[in-house]
């Protein structure tokens, strides 16, 4: 498209106080990526590459904004911003080995296009699930506050993705905390084939900004005087006083959402219409009329960016396809060395298990100064189940944060704290509620380190579990939905004494964990803890009583649970392995528990299927096989919702079913 030159700009450019130079050079960042762009076409046609996000027609709003804000302040982009990385000066060869999956790329060949973040260039790039970014944008803008550093950052969205719960939950959490947003979304005019009238029924995006609070502009988003301007002045002012803003930058996609989707569903009239409103050639045909730009000058200008083109692509083609190593299964983790922190003084207190968990944070919030926790009625209220009590008033309302009803935000924010160097815990009211979160959880912080190693150094609390008449949406026992996905650790605490240790140990971890904290144990159940700051390793499991006729391994309230009906139980005796930490968990006690009685139990709270439970069993009978005298049974709660009855409840769960499920044990 651009190689036309186009004689009269019919766009309106104002270059105000802008001096020659200043045009010459938005005009090389606005030509480099359309360049590469094409090139990316032809290389996707000859099969080089394997797919293209097309932002042929877009580039003004990732170009300008980027140039109108510093070199140090986060910019959040999405498919179609290839002008944020290369106005970054991201390396050609590297962002083209990223495209190609090679192992320079920024993902080690791991994700593809622009799904990973360059911490040094202050980009954090997207996930394929639309407005997660947004939130994240928060997090990075809080830390800001946080500094007392006057910065703002830029997040974009296109108009479809606006249809997401996380823009508003995003924007109404930026509004409320009065945080440093750039909000830009690109309406481009159509979702993928979707177009505006099928998304969304006001009339323009500013429209929203009054139902935020928010103070919200539109912008040409193919005239790049217009969007560098406006940006340069929004952002010198929201640095003196910080608060959001949403600016729609009004556009057109030229070519299909990626490029096997075509455009043929786009009225061709209206593709001529914005044809001739192409934002390089507009702007180059506005300079030539300014004096500005002449054919040597445009010629030398083209052929110095497609050396660098050439040159960058020449180093990765030549770089051979990634090879799989251990280095795989390493990434999925930030490096932590699990250990153990003994206290100062070996002086006890008995401790309820919520007081053990409110020494914890306490204690982790006097040794983290750069440490938040956030969730709903936390401060002032000390939250539902006064775990966070007196917080507010010893630490400050900065650091202990009253949230929304958003879960999937606050998640979002605790991701951006931790790309700025913070750590955050995020409290669930109940884990119930963890579902409105589950996006962020699984795709954003799991998947944080392996992609493009940044660590998410957030612990999410999680109180969880029947037993108090609470229903099916308050009980629900929900460790198996992360159990499953790499990259998070999941610890569930079944004293006062682990409690503690194993919360500043969660917190300490620089890696997401989910934090399992039984409800029905919060005061029923005291015990000594330390009075000193301490920790006990994740991943290491518990002999909580040894014995020599079966070996049950359970987790929290289990835990309990089995004590009690082995001691109902004459004669029996029973090594009881409390797992304490369910990912990753402790294979090696696991074995020696099966080879010690040769007779193994699974017990978890959790409905039978798809427990945890179901893959210990499954480890035991290929690992330890010779070492069973009897097949590995399990017993958990009915395949039913948490019923709120008290009867109904007791029959749900597995308590009841437990002793005779040894006993058919010790009998095979």
């Amino acid at each position: 498209m651009s190689s036309a030159v186009q004689e009269e700009s019919i766009l309106q450019f104002d270059r105000k106080h802008y001096t020659d130079q200043d045009l010459l050079a938005l005009y090389e960042a606005l030509l480099k990526p359309r360049m590469i762009e094409e090139k990316m076409l032809i290389l996707l046609r000859q099969g080089k590459i394997s797919k293209w996000f097309s932002g042929i027609g877009q580039e003004a709003i990732a170009v300008g904004v980027t140039c109108a804000l510093r070199p140090d302040e986060y910019i959040l982009p999405l498919h179609r911003n290839l002008g944020v990385f290369t106005q970054r000066q991201l390396p050609l060869a590297r962002l083209f080995a990223q495209f190609q999956g090679k192992a320079s790329g920024y993902t080690r060949g791991r994700d593809r296009s622009f799904h990973f973040g360059d911490p040094e260039h202050y980009i954090v790039g997207m996930i394929s699930h639309l407005g997660p970014q947004l939130s994240v944008a928060d997090g990075l803008a809080l830390a800001h506050r946080l500094w007392d550093e006057a910065k703002v950052v830029a997040a974009f969205s296109g108009d479809g993705g606006t249809s997401e719960g996380e823009f508003h939950e995003a924007l109404n959490v930026a509004s409320v905390w009065q945080l440093p947003v750039l909000f830009i979304v690109e309406n481009n005019g159509y979702g993928l084939s979707t177009p505006s009238d099928e998304q969304f029924r006001c009339k323009s995006f500013v429209d929203k900004g009054l139902g935020y609070g928010m103070e919200a502009v539109q912008v040409d988003g193919n005239n790049i005087l217009d969007i560098f301007d406006t940006i340069r002045h929004l952002a010198a002012s929201m640095r003196e006083n910080p608060r959001p803003v949403l600016v729609e930058a009004m556009t057109f996609r030229m070519r299909g959402h990626e490029e096997a989707s075509g455009t043929k569903y786009v009225p061709s009239e209206l593709l001529d219409t914005w044809a001739r409103k192409d934002p390089v050639q507009n702007f180059e045909a506005f300079l030539r009329k300014e004096g500005v730009l002449d054919d040597e000058t445009n010629t030398q200008l083209r052929a110095r960016i497609q050396a660098e083109i050439d040159a960058g692509l020449q180093e990765a083609f030549a770089e051979p396809a990634p090879d799989a190593t251990e280095r795989e299964l390493a990434d999925v983790y930030a490096p932590h060395v699990p250990h153990s922190v003994a206290p100062a003084q070996e002086v006890t207190s008995d401790k309820r298990f919520v007081d053990a968990i409110a020494d914890a944070i306490r204690q982790s919030f006097e040794r983290y100064p750069q440490l938040v926790l956030m969730g709903q009625d936390v401060a002032e209220y000390g939250g539902v189940f006064k775990v966070t009590e007196g917080l507010m008033a010893r630490f400050g309302k900065a650091r202990v944060r009253n949230t929304p009803l958003c879960e999937s935000a606050i998640v979002g924010v605790g991701v951006g704290l931790s790309i700025a160097g913070w750590k955050s815990i995020v409290e669930m009211q109940f884990a119930d509620f963890v579902t409105c979160g589950f996006n962020q959880i699984v795709n954003n912080l799991a998947k944080l380190h392996y992609r493009w190693q940044q660590a998410a150094d957030v612990v999410i609390r999680m109180p969880t579990g029947a037993g108090v008449g609470a229903g099916p949406f308050h009980s629900q026992s929900n460790e198996a939905w992360f159990f499953h996905t790499p990259g998070l650790k999941v610890v569930y605490p079944s004293t006062p004494y682990d409690a503690k240790g194993l919360l500043n140990a969660s917190i300490e971890d620089p890696n997401p964990v989910l934090y399992f904290e039984h409800k029905a144990l919060y005061r029923s159940l005291t015990g000594p803890v330390p009075d000193d700051y301490y920790t006990l390793p994740l991943g290491q499991a518990s002999i909580v009583a040894s014995g020599e006729d079966v070996t049950i391994i359970t987790y929290g309230m289990g835990v309990h649970w089995a004590q009690e009906v082995v001691q109902t139980m004459a004669g029996v005796t029973a090594e009881i392995v409390d797992l304490r930490t369910l990912l990753p968990w402790d294979h090696e006690t696991v074995e020696a528990a099966v080879r010690k009685t040769g007779r193994v139990l699974i017990l978890h709270e959790d409905c039978l299927t798809g427990g945890i439970g179901g893959e210990i069993a499954a480890w035991i009978a290929e690992h330890c096989f010779v070492y069973l005298d009897a097949p590995v049974m399990r017993v958990g709660a009915l395949d039913t919702p948490v019923p709120f009855a008290a009867s109904l409840e007791k029959h749900f769960l597995p308590r009841e079913r437990l002793a005779k499920k040894v006993e058919e044990l010790l009998a095979f």
